[in-house]
């Protein structure tokens, strides 16, 4: 039985998927990145979930690629096999969740550890976390989708210099710079960080569509997201969640939305 290198419990409408390996700061293995590909599938197969929480064990979230089991020699597999094959299934699953996604940044998030915690909807960073494109102090390219997510975020200079200069951006400068969304005390991460996806899961079925379309807005041109923008609003409107919200505006309630 191989070792759990990620861990996923399903509770009150979340999966939380856990990096498990703490004693190499969550650098990914190839296997490791299959047991969080796994962990990701079993999370959208499951009718309950509502919100996907990604944190990790330990005092850091991924230190990146786990050199030593990528091995050394001639032999050595090219480490562009391992995108193709294993990290870029796992970013496409991301994307294509139909619910939100939350990542709570403990410690460093590096080389494609920060690939990883960008994929969430709403990040939220520790402190004392920082992120690092640490890809340039060993001859490689960021990878995990940063060169498509970076320039988007933070434009194309901030991209740049932290790609070419491969130095650290301090949490709480990622969030002046609008790559993550929220910092909070380290000691209070995991709360805040549950509470977030408790709200989101709680939320209408909507919010899967509203990731839909800003996911697509990246490549289409206008008016091909604006019919996008129709058709995800017809789905929408038939939905039970949107009565239910109109209904509680009019009764000036809360909303019990249910997911459907």
């Amino acid at each position: 039985m191989s070792e759990e290198l990620v861990l996923l419990n399903v509770e009150d409408r979340i999966a939380t998927v856990t990096l498990n390996a703490p004693e190499v700061l969550n650098a990914l293995s190839t296997e490791m990145v299959r047991q969080l590909s796994v962990a990701v599938s079993k999370a959208a197969r499951d009718d309950t979930v509502r919100c996907l929480l990604i944190n990790a064990a330990g005092r850091g979230f991924c230190a990146g690629a786990n050199l030593q089991a990528r091995g050394q020699g001639s032999e050595v597999t090219p480490a562009g096999s391992a995108l193709e094959t294993h990290y870029a299934p796992l970013m496409n699953k991301l994307r294509n969740l139909s619910f939100p996604v939350v990542t709570a940044v403990n410690g460093p998030a590096a080389g494609v550890g920060m690939s990883l915690a960008l994929t969430g909807d709403i990040v939220i960073a520790g402190e004392s976390a920082y992120f690092l494109q640490a890809f340039a102090k060993i001859g490689l390219i960021p990878d995990g989708g940063a060169t498509w997510y970076l320039p988007r975020l933070i434009g194309w200079g901030r991209a740049m210099e932290l790609s070419l200069l491969a130095e650290r951006l301090p949490a709480p400068q990622a969030l002046e710079w609008g790559l993550i969304n929220r910092v909070v005390p380290d000691e209070t991460l995991q709360d805040e960080a549950r509470t977030m996806a408790a709200r989101l899961a709680g939320g209408p079925m909507s919010l899967g569509l509203i990731r839909k379309a800003y996911w697509a807005s990246w490549e289409n041109d206008f008016n091909k997201q604006m019919q996008l923008e129709a058709d995800l609003q017809n789905e929408a409107h038939a939905s039970a969640d949107n009565r239910e919200g109109v209904a509680a505006f009019l009764e000036k309630r809360a909303p019990s939305f249910t997911g459907r």
